[in-house]
């Protein structure tokens, strides 16, 4: 196999919903209570809905941007690459970057839909989730089929609403959903909470997927305002270990063996001493503990309902023994700024050296169709569907891949010198932002 052979299915990318996201799918009093995109005087845009203000977050779509341009900014569609927020553009930068399909996670209306679970009025909260989900999967998805995976956003609110959304999505193709790997944080029970028990039942019914995104629930911690804020990038995709400890220890799994979760963006190379800590664990401590694996390590609990996933991870797939070669799939993370777009077949591809044929299939794209139930070829044929092939359909499509500078770096004011900045910087913009929204 050489890398132009592979076939690539990307588990975590992002959408910039435009502001036409509302437009075919409600009317009247729903339509005009929906979330708007507003401009405000200086340009950049942000989401209002029920008198909260959603500001854009810069380094959530940086891809195509000179990397000295990265930071807080853009906060407008405008200084975007059109494929963040137009499916059909968003098919020809996939073709340019050697991906056959691409599941997609919400980003105004948060990872887990957390907008409209917060949302004061939730009636028409349910009626939005919905609509927003028939826009990703009949607009977005289902614009080219074969090209992306669905993942819908649940009212976890009302668990009778939950359910029948879950069933309404299935009918629809829909066989993934995000939700928050810690719902404490939206005010709602903790995954241990019995109120959670219909969700479980529906999802192992309907074969969906539970998609936990890092991010969501429990933030990445960071030691200090003034510390460096690479050292909070560095640790971001590893604090997706707590919510996993604690998914681990989910009693449901005892109950519900087929349940399904994927762990998104989270990397894979702390996998191995992951299972081996909670193996000592339970070894050391169930006694007084009462922790309960039905007789199973568990590691092995692991690996029956957690898929791995990840953006560039070498360590962990040289070790991909002690992870599970069926348990692990690959991520772009278009557009934000961790994503090697438009080279991430010529990255991922030097870090598969040493694996064979079947198990580079597997990561690549055979665990994500199975895993998520995503007959990738369906539509078109595995060898139109080529990291080699999709990049010729791009060339013919004239993809340009030129750096777009929105303005330059930052400018220094007189007298400064360039710095490091710090993880308070970052919240300080993030204040700024929100402010001027």
């Amino acid at each position: 196999m050489k890398m132009d052979d592979m076939v690539i299915i990307s588990v975590d990318d992002h959408i910039t919903e435009p502001g036409t996201v509302f437009d075919k799918h409600l009317t009247g009093d729903a339509y005009a209570s929906a979330p708007k995109l507003r401009t405000t005087s200086k340009g950049t845009n942000f989401w209002e809905y029920q008198g909260k203000k959603i500001p854009s977050t810069g380094l959530n779509a940086v891809v195509g941007r000179p990397k000295d341009e990265y930071g807080m900014e853009p906060t407008a569609l405008n200084q975007l690459r059109t494929g963040c927020y137009d499916s059909g553009e968003r098919v020809k930068d996939m073709n340019i970057n050697g991906m056959a399909a691409s599941l997609n996670f919400a980003s105004f209306p948060a990872f887990d839909g957390g907008l409209f679970i917060e949302a004061p009025n939730k009636a028409d909260a349910l009626v939005h989730l919905r609509a927003y989900n028939d826009w990703h999967v009949d607009e977005w998805c289902g614009a080219h089929p074969g090209r992306f995976i669905p993942c819908g956003l649940l009212p976890t609110w009302d668990m009778d609403a939950t359910v029948a959304e879950i069933k309404r999505l299935k009918g629809k193709g829909c066989n993934a959903v995000s939700i928050n790997e810690n719902p404490t944080k939206r005010g709602l029970p903790s995954i241990h909470n019995s109120y959670w028990e219909p969700l479980w039942k529906a999802a192992t019914e309907f074969d969906t997927v539970l998609c936990l995104h890092i991010g969501g629930g429990n933030p990445a911690p960071h030691a200090s305002m003034e510390t460096p804020v690479e050292a909070w990038i560095t640790t971001m995709p590893m604090s997706i270990a707590v919510g996993a400890a604690d998914w681990l220890t989910l009693d449901a799994l005892n109950r519900y063996p087929t349940l399904k979760m994927a762990l998104s963006e989270g990397g894979i190379g702390w996998v191995p001493y992951f299972m081996e800590r909670a193996d000592f664990s339970h070894g050391q401590h169930h006694a007084w503990t009462h922790s309960n694996y039905k007789g199973m390590k568990p590691s092995e609990v692991f690996k029956r309902h957690f898929l791995n996933c990840f953006i560039d991870d070498a360590f962990g797939l040289k070790n991909l023994e002690s992870i599970g070669e069926d348990m692990v799939a690959y991520e772009c993370d278009y557009p934000h700024s961790d994503s090697l777009w438009p080279h991430a077949p010529e990255r991922l591809w030097e870090t598969l050296q040493g694996l064979n044929e079947r198990q580079i299939n597997k990561i690549t794209h055979e665990n994500a169709m199975r895993w998520f139930d995503f007959d990738l070829f369906k539509h078109h044929k595995r060898e139109e569907l080529t990291v080699g092939a999709l990049r010729v359909k791009a060339a013919a499509q004239g993809v340009d891949t030129t750096p777009k500078s929105s303005g330059g770096a930052a400018p220094l004011a007189e007298g400064e010198t360039p710095r490091t900045i710090t993880s308070g910087d970052i919240m300080r913009m993030m204040q700024e932002h929100a402010k001027a929204a």
